[in-house]
C-alpha cells in the first residue's frame, strides 16, 4: 500500500514538473506577477511588535497580573524617561525645570510630564526628607557661609565675589576668622572653574555642593517621566517624540558644551531603539546572507544558469513567505523577523538538490524534460520529507505559550511549503528557459578521500562517537538558561546604556516587585511583613513619602531660617559695569597672592591667566556665581517648610502610588543584585510566599523563564516524536530511522558542552536551536538514507553527488544563519551563532558518523527511496 502510494507520488511529481517545464513562459510570468503583488503587500503592511512581554501568552497568570497593574496605572505605560545629567546639581536642576516646562507646552506630543523633584511641594518641604544628621550638617555649613551668602545675595557678580573673598582673606590674615574656618575648599572650587574656563572647557561652580559640604565636583542628575503620543501607524512609534525631546534640549542649550547631557530611556525608547537595532542587524544579515549564499551557489553549481535559476526562485519564495507572514500573523516580532534569513538558508537547499540532480540527469544523456522529470522522481520525495521535517521543527512551538517563537515557527514552517512548491514549480520553468548542456561529471566511482577514511575506520569512528556522546552527557547539568530580556538588548544604544547606569541605584532600576493591595491599610500590613524577609531591602508604600521626625526637623529648619533671615532681607544692587568686573578681578588676584597656601596660589594663577575682555569676564562670572541666585531662592523656599501629611503630597505622586479605586502599591526592593539569576529566584520566591499576586520585572523574568523552558521541552519532545513517526511511516525500517536520528542526537549532545565552555547560555531567542537541530538536520540523514537505498551501500552513497549536495546545502544554511551573528542586536546574534554551531555539528556528524554507522550496520536489501 505504502509502496503504491510512493510510486504514485513520484509519478505525480514527474508529471507536475514536466507540465511546469512545458509551460515555462506562462509559469515564469505568473510567478513574476504574483511576486510583484506580494512585494507590494509586504511594503504596505509591514509591522513589527517590539514589546518583549508580548512574546508570551497573555493567558499566563503573571501576564494577567502585569496587565492588571498596567490598567490600574495607565500613565506608566509606553513612557519616555528623560535623564538630565549636569556637571553640577545646580545645572541639572535648572536644565530639568526648563525642559519640563517646554514639554508641558506640547500637550499633543506629551500627554503627561512628571517632574516630581521640581514640584513646589518638594521645593518647600525638601529639607524634611533629609535625616537629622544631614540636616545638622547643612545647618553647620550655612552658619559658616552666612557672611558670604549675605554679601553675594546683594551682589551675585564677580564684584561681589571679589569683595567678600577679599574681606575673608583679610580677616584670616589678621587672625579674626572664626575657629576652624577654612576658605581653602571655596578657593579650590573657584580655581577649578577658572582653570577650565581658561582652557576652553566648560565648568561651573556648584553652590549646592558648597552649602552642603559635598565635593564641589560632584555632578547632579534629574529625571523627567513623560508619556508621549506614539504613532502606532508607523514602524517607528516613538521616533518623532524622541526627536522632539532632543530638538527641545538643543534649542534650550542643554548640551554637553554647557555642562548638560540629556538622554532617553524608558519603555518607549527601549522599544524604539531595539526596533532600530533589529532592523539594522536584520538588514545587514539578509544582504550578507544572500551574498554568501549566492557565492556558494556559484562554487557548488558551477554554472551561471543553474545559479541564476536557483537564486531567482529563492528570492521569489522569500517575497511570498514575507507576504504570507504579514497576511496570516499580521506583524512580525523581535524573533520572527529572523524568518527571512532562515528561509534563505533553508529554501536554497531544495534548489541545490534539485539542480544538482537535474544536472546529473543531463550528464547521463537525458534530454531536458527527461532530466527534470528524473530529478523530480528522485529528489522530490526526499525534498518533501525535508520540508515536512523542517516544518515540524518550526511548528513544534505552536502549542506552547511562547508566542514569540510560535509566530516564528508558524511563518518559517509555512515558508518551507512555499520553498518546496517554488522549487517544484518555478525552478523547472526557469531551468527550461535557461537549459544547460550535458557535461560528464568528474566524479569517479570511488568515494572522496575523506569518505574513504570514514568507511575504512567505520568501527573506530562509531566507538569514538559513542565516547564523545558520553562525555557530552556530563555537561547536561551545567547547561544554563538566561531569560533576562535586558541581556538581549543592544548595550550600545542610548536607552539601554542609560538604563544599565540607572540600575546601579536599586530605586532607579527595573528590578523591583510591585504588589497591588486592596487599600492603604492592607498595603501597610503587607509592607511590614515583607520587610521582615532577609531577601528584602525595603518595601515602600504611599505612607513612606511622608517625612519622619518632622517636629525635630522643623525646629532645625526654623533655626536656620532665623540665622539666614538677614540674608533674604537685603536688597539686590544693580549689575556692575565691565570695568568694575575687571577691577574686582585685579584686586582679588592681588589679595590672593599675599595669602599663603596652595589654594590661594592656585586661584591667583588661574585669575591672572583669565581673559579680561567684557565677554570673557561675563562668561566667567556666570560660571562662578550664575547658579547662586536660583540656589538661594530654592533655599529660601525650603526654609518655609510646614508640617505635612499624605493629603499634602503632590497629585502626580499620589496618582502613581494609589489607583483611582483606592488600590495601593507596595514596591519591594531587593537586597541582592538581581542580575544574579539565583538571587532573583530567591527574591521572587520569598516575596510571593507573602504576596502571591506580586508582579514586576523580577516576577516576569522568573515566570517567563519557566514558560520558555516548558515551551522548549514541549517543542523538542514534539519534534522528536513527530519526526520519528514520520520516518517510521516513510522509511519503514527501524535501522534507517535510527541511523537518521543518531547523528542528530550526537550533535545535540555535543552542543551542550560548547554552550557551557564558551558561555553561550540558552535564552529567549536561541532556545529554538534544539528543536530546529532535529527538524533541519534530519534532512541530511534523509538524503543519505535515500541515496544509500538507490546505490545499495555506503560506498556508493559517498561516491554519488549526494554528499556534495548535502555539503553545499548545509554550507548555505550555515552561512545564512551565521550572518545573523553579526547583528548588533544580541538576541538575534545569539540565535544566529548557536544555529550556525548546531548545523555545523549536524553536518560534521552526518558526514563523519552516519556513513560509518551505515558500514557497521549495513542494509539487508535495497529499497526504493
Amino acid at each position: 500500500m505504502i509502496e503504491a502510494l510512493r510510486a504514485q507520488a513520484r509519478a505525480f511529481l514527474a508529471v507536475w514538473v514536466t507540465a511546469m517545464a512545458r509551460r515555462a513562459w506562462t509559469v515564469t510570468i505568473l510567478a513574476l506577477l504574483t511576486t510583484l503583488l506580494s512585494g507590494w503587500f509586504v511594503v504596505t503592511h509591514m509591522a513589527i511588535n517590539t514589546d518583549t512581554s508580548d512574546m508570551l501568552s497573555p493567558e499566563l497568570p503573571f501576564r494577567k497580573l502585569g496587565k492588571a497593574l498596567d490598567a490600574a496605572f495607565p500613565q506608566y505605560n509606553d513612557n519616555l524617561l528623560i535623564v538630565v545629567d549636569g556637571a553640577t546639581p545646580d545645572l541639572a536642576d535648572r536644565a530639568a525645570l526648563k525642559l519640563a516646562q517646554a514639554l508641558r507646552q506640547r500637550p499633543t506630543s506629551f500627554r503627561m510630564v512628571q517632574d516630581i523633584a521640581g514640584e513646589a511641594y518638594f521645593r518647600t518641604n525638601g529639607l524634611l526628607y533629609l535625616d537629622e544628621a544631614e540636616l545638622a550638617k547643612l545647618a553647620d555649613q550655612l552658619a559658616k557661609a552666612q557672611p558670604f551668602l549675605v554679601s553675594l545675595w546683594r551682589d551675585p557678580s564677580l564684584v561681589g565675589l571679589a569683595d567678600i573673598l577679599g574681606l575673608a582673606l583679610e580677616a584670616i590674615a589678621k587672625g579674626q576668622a572664626g575657629p576652624g574656618l577654612s576658605i581653602d575648599p571655596v578657593l579650590n572650587a573657584l580655581a577649578q572653574v577658572a582653570e577650565a574656563s581658561n582652557q576652553g572647557r566648560f565648568a561651573s561652580l556648584s553652590w549646592q555642593n558648597l552649602m552642603q559640604g559635598d565635593d564641589p565636583a560632584k555632578p547632579g542628575r534629574r529625571m523627567i517621566l513623560t508619556q508621549p503620543a506614539l504613532d502606532f501607524g508607523s514602524l517607528a512609534p516613538a521616533k518623532a517624540a524622541m526627536r522632539e525631546v532632543r530638538k527641545l534640549a538643543l534649542e534650550l542649550g542643554l548640551t554637553e558644551d554647557n555642562g548638560i547631557r540629556v538622554r532617553l530611556t524608558g519603555s518607549a525608547a527601549l522599544s524604539q531603539e531595539e526596533l532600530e537595532s533589529v532592523e539594522e542587524g536584520m538588514g545587514i544579515a539578509n544582504i550578507l546572507s544572500l551574498l554568501l549564499v549566492g557565492l556558494l551557489l556559484v562554487v557548488g553549481l558551477k554554472d551561471w544558469r543553474l545559479v541564476g535559476a536557483v537564486f531567482i526562485t529563492l528570492l521569489m519564495g522569500l517575497v511570498y513567505s514575507a507576504a504570507y507572514a504579514l497576511f496570516a500573523v499580521g506583524r512580525l516580532n523581535l524573533i520572527s523577523v529572523a524568518f527571512a534569513v532562515l528561509f534563505i538558508g533553508l529554501g536554497v537547499d531544495f534548489g541545490i538538490h534539485f539542480a544538482l540532480r537535474y544536472r546529473e540527469g543531463r550528464d547521463q544523456g537525458q534530454d531536458q524534460l527527461g532530466a527534470l522529470a528524473w530529478a523530480a522522481e528522485n529528489v522530490g520525495g526526499p525534498m518533501t520529507l525535508c520540508a515536512l521535517s523542517a516544518a515540524i521543527g518550526f511548528l513544534s512551538f505552536l502549542p506552547t505559550a511562547y508566542i514569540g517563537l510560535a509566530e516564528l515557527g508558524h511563518i518559517a514552517g509555512m515558508s518551507m511549503a512555499v520553498a518546496l512548491v517554488a522549487n517544484l514549480t518555478i525552478l523547472p520553468a526557469l531551468l527550461t528557459l535557461m537549459p544547460i548542456a550535458a557535461k560528464p561529471l568528474r566524479l569517479g566511482k570511488a568515494p572522496p578521500p575523506t569518505g574513504l577514511v570514514v568507511l575504512r575506520h567505520a568501527r573506530v569512528t562509531a566507538i569514538a562517537a559513542l565516547i564523545l556522546a558520553g562525555l557530552a552527557v556530563l555537561f547536561l547539568p551545567r547547561a544554563r538558561f538566561d531569560f533576562d530580556p535586558l541581556n538581549l538588548k543592544d548595550p550600545r544604544t542610548e536607552s539601554v546604556a542609560t538604563l544599565f547606569e540607572l540600575m546601579k541605584d536599586k530605586r532607579s532600576g527595573p528590578y523591583s516587585i510591585t504588589i497591588l493591595a486592596a487599600d492603604r491599610n492592607q498595603a501597610l500590613r503587607l509592607a511590614q511583613d515583607l520587610e521582615k524577609l532577609p531577601e528584602v531591602d525595603s518595601a515602600v508604600t504611599i505612607a513612606d513619602y511622608v517625612p519622619k521626625d518632622q517636629e525635630a526637623k522643623l525646629e532645625s529648619i526654623e533655626a536656620m531660617a532665623l540665622l539666614l533671615s538677614p540674608l533674604f532681607l537685603a536688597e539686590r544692587g544693580p549689575q556692575p559695569e565691565p570695568a568694575a568686573r575687571q577691577a574686582a578681578l585685579t584686586r582679588l588676584t592681588a589679595a590672593l597672592k599675599d595669602h599663603p597656601g596652595p589654594a590661594a596660589s592656585r586661584l591667583a594663577k588661574a585669575l591672572a591667566n583669565a581673559k579680561t575682555d567684557s565677554e570673557s569676564l561675563l562668561r566667567l562670572e556666570e560660571r562662578l556665581v550664575g547658579a547662586l541666585p536660583d540656589r538661594l531662592t530654592i533655599l529660601r523656599q525650603a526654609l518655609s517648610a510646614q508640617p505635612v501629611s499624605e493629603a499634602d503630597l503632590p497629585r502626580d505622586l499620589v496618582a502613581g502610588e494609589v489607583a483611582a479605586d483606592g488600590r495601593t502599591k507596595v514596591k519591594v526592593y531587593p537586597k541582592a543584585d538581581l542580575r544574579n539569576p539565583d538571587a532573583l529566584v530567591r527574591f521572587v520566591t520569598a516575596v510571593r510566599a507573602v504576596a502571591p499576586d506580586a508582579a514586576g520585572t523580577p516576577v516576569t523574568i522568573h515566570e517567563a523563564g519557566q514558560a520558555v523552558v516548558a515551551a522548549f521541552q514541549t517543542a523538542t519532545l514534539a519534534t522528536v516524536i513527530l519526526l520519528a513517526l514520520m520516518l517510521a511511516i516513510v522509511l519503514r525500517k527501524l535501522r534507517d530511522t535510527l541511523l537518521v536520528f543518531a547523528p542528530l542526537v550526537l550533535a545535540a549532545l555535543v552542543l551542550v558542552p560548547i554552550t557551557v565552555i564558551f558561555d553561550l547560555p540558552f535564552n529567549f531567542a536561541n532556545v529554538i536551536v534544539l528543536p530546529l537541530l532535529f527538524g533541519l538536520g534530519i534532512a541530511n540523514g534523509i538524503q543519505f538514507v535515500a541515496r544509500e537505498r538507490l546505490e545499495h551501500d555506503a560506498a556508493g552513497l559517498m561516491a554519488s553527488t549526494t554528499p556534495r549536495a548535502v555539503i553545499f546545502s548545509a554550507l548555505t544554511t550555515m552561512v545564512s544563519f551565521g550572518s545573523l551573528a553579526i547583528s548588533s542586536h544580541p538576541g538575534t546574534a545569539d540565535m544566529g551563532l548557536l544555529l550556525a554551531i548546531a548545523l555545523t555539528l549536524t553536518l560534521a556528524s552526518t558526514l563523519g558518523v552516519l556513513p560509518a554507522l551505515m558500514r557497521v550496520w549495513p542494509t539487508n536489501k535495497t529499497a526504493t527511496p
